[in-house]
């Protein structure tokens, strides 16, 4: 059995850009204030993967999850998801959206579903990455926490 995960919050800005432009997801909206909700695992300044979650009220954006490629396979994913879920749950997060283009079999095994984008909360609609970031090709998936 693998040793536990090693989780911890608010990166850096400039730590979590270079991991997500990495894996080629869009950082061009990230602010110090988005980092408030990102968690990393491995070291602050080499971290081996990244969640960030965007709040609004009931409702919170799943906007980034990526694992370096050297630790994909060994459930880092499953394990950040899961920290990102308990930490919009106990922030009082109703319902978890996404946007994927490349990732959308990992989500549905992990309890998401595909949605309507026309029927997406005007909170999640109104976001940078919903509204043009991401582009209408991308699977829009939710989850009940």
């Amino acid at each position: 059995m693998s040793a536990p995960l090693q989780i911890s919050t608010r990166p850096a800005l400039e730590v979590a850009i270079r991991i997500l432009e990495a894996a080629d997801l869009p950082t061009e909206d990230l602010t110090h204030a988005h980092v408030e909700h990102f968690s990393f695992a491995g070291s602050a300044t080499q971290p081996t993967g990244l969640v960030g979650l965007e709040m609004f009220g009931e409702v919170a954006l799943l906007r980034s999850l990526v694992v370096i490629p050297e630790r994909r396979r060994h459930g880092d994913g499953k394990r950040l998801l899961e920290h990102a879920e308990n930490h919009a749950r106990s922030a009082g997060v109703r319902s978890l959206y996404l946007l994927t283009t490349t990732a959308e079999q990992f989500f549905e095994r992990h309890g998401f579903v595909r949605a309507s984008r026309e029927a997406a909360p005007a909170a999640i609609r109104s976001t940078r990455e919903f509204a043009g970031i991401c582009p209408a090709s991308s699977a829009f998936m939710s989850k009940l926490l």
